[in-house]
């Protein structure tokens, strides 16, 4: 698997991300989804990866810096006929190395609070995430939960 900076142009991420989104709005209320479009993921506070292998898409991830030692995890996906495959295992790692990199103290993330949620939520607890109280902008919401780590 290789994993690059993307600029969100190419057709196979765009269709990725539209993916996300609209899975997002099937599983939470409009107002529960944080997921970012596509302009919104082109902001200068967040650096964008996609992961390979040769020419096929494998999935997504984004850092968002917060504050200078304060990173957040947004837009982990994983291409649906690449699930469990450790695509988000190796996204997760790298985003992680890249935050510790940049000298960050802390990355957290904000997802789901649902049963689609389970298997995001039990890979950012094998990783160390713990539960939190909302962060940066988010509210308390019934339909999400916070994790964080200290690296």
């Amino acid at each position: 698997m290789e994993i690059k900076i993307d600029d969100l142009t190419g057709t196979g991420i765009t269709n990725l991300i539209r993916e996300h989104l609209l899975g997002m709005s099937l599983i939470s209320p409009l107002e529960s989804i944080h997921a970012l479009n596509l302009d919104e993921l082109r902001r200068p506070e967040i650096t964008f990866w996609s992961v390979w292998e040769g020419n096929e898409l494998l999935g997504c991830g984004a850092l968002k810096e917060l504050e200078p030692q304060h990173g957040e995890i947004k837009s982990m996906r994983t291409a649906t006929k690449h699930q469990r495959k450790g695509v988000a295992k190796r996204m997760l790692d790298h985003i992680m190395e890249e935050a510790k990199r940049r000298g960050y103290y802390r990355l957290s993330l904000e997802t789901g609070s649902t049963n689609a949620f389970e298997p995001a939520k039990r890979l950012y607890e094998s990783f160390g995430f713990q539960y939190c109280n909302p962060f940066s902008d988010y509210k308390d919401d019934p339909n999400s939960v916070f994790m964080t780590k200290v690296l």
